[in-house]
């Protein structure tokens, strides 16, 4: 098993547009090893948010490579992609995409449906997420009768549900309070400490700072790897 789940080498994007390509990405490098937790930082247009769509498989690199848990990805076709994204990576968006006329079970579910995993088996493990994030007991309930912080304990669970090595967080506590969003933020650290890897966009010094680990991006590259920097010198959020 490769240590690294994610390697990128040179990984460029341009977007065309009216006035021309625009360059979000510049040439990336960047090592993730299994089980780290990374924070990835950056003032808007920074190029994080491409950098995440690139890293889920959500869109393909201008140039460079990606290898992800040790297969390229420029050689792996639809098909395979999907797969990848089924299995291998766990999502967690800003908004919790819940199905409002699904039950919590059904919700965290549905990946397996996608999987063509039989009916049992899928309730099962739809229940066993929904116990580990603390909510096995509100499985028949709909998104609507429970909070935003709830929300998003079973977007995490419909994310481990196909029990993926690598989880990818796109501003996971945007939409919560304070509170409520170290609650997600313990429950992303007991995740790391089963061996999950974690890569989490955010905008937040404190949310960041629960990870080991800060990459800042600037205008397409990687400005800073490592440690976290003092918050009066992070860039502010635009």
């Amino acid at each position: 098993m490769p240590s690294s789940v994610i390697a990128v080498r040179g990984l460029k994007k341009s977007y065309s547009t009216p006035a021309g390509d625009f360059p979000a990405l510049k040439g990336v490098d960047l090592d993730i090893d299994a089980g780290e937790f990374v924070a990835i930082m950056g003032p808007s247009g920074s190029g994080k948010s491409t950098f995440m769509n690139l890293l889920g498989c959500l869109d393909r690199p201008s140039a460079g490579e990606y290898i992800l848990d040790g297969r390229p990805v420029s050689a792996m076709d639809k098909d395979d992609l999907a797969r990848v994204r089924g299995r291998l990576i766990g999502f967690v968006f800003q908004g919790f995409n819940l199905l409002p006329r699904f039950s919590l079970e059904d919700n965290v579910a549905l990946p397996l449906v996608y999987a063509n995993v039989e009916r049992e088996t899928r309730r099962a493990r739809a229940r066993e997420m929904l116990d580990k994030v603390g909510l096995g007991r509100y499985a028949a309930s709909m998104p609507n009768r429970i909070s935003g912080g709830q929300q998003q304990r079973v977007a995490i669970a419909r994310a481990l549900v196909n029990r993926p090595r690598l989880i990818l967080a796109d501003e996971p506590t945007g939409n919560l309070d304070t509170q409520t969003s170290e609650e997600i933020l313990a429950l992303f650290e007991t995740l790391h400490r089963e061996g999950i890897t974690i890569v989490l966009v955010t905008h937040e010094p404190d949310i960041a700072a629960h990870a080991q680990r800060l990459v800042r991006f600037r205008d397409g590259l990687i400005v800073h790897d490592g440690g976290h920097v003092p918050e009066d010198h992070a860039e502010p959020a635009r």
